[in-house]
């Protein structure tokens, strides 16, 4: 085929399948490509930290791992709350309301830094009886590293809870590469003091500690004085950011509460699985963390397909345009899928240079391969409908719907299956996994029936 002909082809795929009255797919794709970016780096230098501190010992990544699951569930509940303020931000841009723009974006920075402050401090006063549920039985060494973390990240909080505030807000007016110049800000840092930190000056997890909060404050300097002195389309004024707008923080929370109850259920089941795995012993919780992480890049693509769509449907739903949100809807699930068919063909023949990486003991080599492998073929067909669907449900103002079913699949079915396959029944840690996937599936056609009907976007939000 010519080049021309293909790049016609192309065009009018992509017309087809992205191109409504809201937006056309040069829009979609101006959104979507700094995400897309922003996925890559943070997953990619997520890689790299987690290979980084392997050469602490088994210990030092088992601690890691089990703090950053308690870190994931503690942190997007914020971000839930800033996902909140993107919904309302979007809705206001597609119904062309500037002066309210503004008030969102700020009523999103100021409530999100509140918050994260307030979890920060909490979890570090009560970092001794946290660490007790998360570890257990944990050897004395794997819980030396955990307290150091915990703390350490604790005081992290509120530099990643205003980073995230203002990309959510940013996001919401389709200012993703705003977003994508904080993200590589926060996390190039990050890993350029890790490797001198942990690596140049060998101080292990503390190293990792004092960087992650040196990083994630720069770039929460850094987003401040962007939306304060260089945006000028917002018009924001420090006051703004100190005094919270309950008017607009009850549209923020109608998004964010459902889906910050949401992310602590759904976290916290995680948590618990990590609880059974923790049972399995520090070998397994190493095979966990590292076969996380190897399914982290797979799931580059469709992650940041899941953040574009919040503010393209938002967007068409604060145009009252649904038909439009119904179309995008459609295409990312279809994308999505496609991009993790590209994904396990390209990673799976790459498996032994990736995990590599890691240095794993051999015993648990193979278990990493059989966990990469399962989830790989189960991502394709079921992850976009349990992951993407949602977020499009969630930006049309459909937050309680997709938080309850989120959070009942998750308990009913994720922890139940996975105790019973992986403690009950033997399988260990791919029990665990399975379920997981099965979890996926039950979720995924929940979230089909409540898009083929109406409800989803009965809800006025603006």
């Amino acid at each position: 085929m010519r080049p021309l002909q293909l790049k016609a082809r192309t065009h009018a795929y992509l017309d087809k399948r992205l191109t409504g009255s809201s937006m056309d797919y040069r829009k979609v794709i101006a959104l979507f490509i700094p995400i897309l970016i922003d996925q890559a780096f943070i997953v990619g230098l997520n890689l790299v930290n987690t290979a980084m501190i392997s050469s602490s010992g088994v210990a030092a990544v088992g601690a890691v791992s089990t703090v950053d699951s308690l870190n994931i569930f503690l942190i997007n509940v914020f971000v839930a709350v800033a996902t909140g303020g993107t919904v309302v931000v979007a809705q206001y841009k597609g119904s062309g309301n500037d002066s309210m723009i503004s008030k969102a974006a700020a009523g999103t920075v100021a409530s999100v830094a509140l918050l994260s402050l307030g979890i920060g401090l909490l979890v570090a006063a009560l970092h001794a009886p946290v660490l007790q549920v998360l570890f257990g039985r944990a050897s004395a060494d794997v819980l030396d590293h955990a307290r150091v973390y915990l703390v350490g990240s604790c005081a992290s909080y509120l530099g990643i809870g205003v980073v995230q505030a203002v990309c959510g807000a940013m996001r919401g007016i389709g200012r993703s590469r705003v977003s994508l110049i904080l993200s590589l800000i926060m996390n190039l840092l990050y890993v350029a003091l890790n490797f001198i930190f942990i690596n140049a000056l060998d101080m292990g997890v503390l190293g990792m500690t004092i960087a992650v909060n040196i990083a994630r404050y720069t770039a929460a300097a850094c987003a401040l004085f962007y939306i304060l002195r260089i945006d000028t389309s917002l018009r924001l004024r420090l006051v703004q950011l100190v005094r919270v707008p309950w008017d607009m923080l009850k549209k923020i929370m109608t998004i964010g509460v459902p889906f910050a109850a949401e992310q602590m259920f759904f976290n916290g089941g995680k948590m618990l699985t990590q609880v059974f795995i923790v049972s399995m012993g520090t070998y397994a919780l190493a095979a966990n963390a590292i076969s996380g992480t190897i399914a982290m890049v797979y799931q580059i693509p469709a992650g940041a397909m899941s953040l574009t769509i919040v503010t393209v449907v938002g967007q068409c739903i604060g145009g009252r345009n649904v038909g439009d949100a119904r179309k995008f809807i459609k295409s990312f699930i279809w994308l999505s899928s496609c991009s993790f068919v590209v994904m396990t063909a390209i990673l799976m023949p790459l498996f032994h240079p990736l995990v590599s990486l890691f240095h794993p003991p051999a015993d648990i080599v193979d278990d990493i391969f059989w966990l990469t492998l399962i989830n790989a073929i189960a991502q394709i067909p079921l992850w976009s409908i349990s992951f993407i669907l949602p977020a499009g449900l969630r930006a049309a103002g459909d937050a309680r719907f997709t938080s309850i079913a989120s959070m009942l699949s998750m308990w009913l079915f994720r922890i139940v299956l996975g105790y019973v396959l992986g403690i009950t029944l033997g399988f260990g840690i791919i029990g665990v996994w399975l379920a997981m996937n099965c979890e996926w599936g039950v979720r995924g056609i929940l979230f089909l029936k409540r898009f083929r009907g109406d409800r989803w976007y009965a809800k006025k939000l603006i």
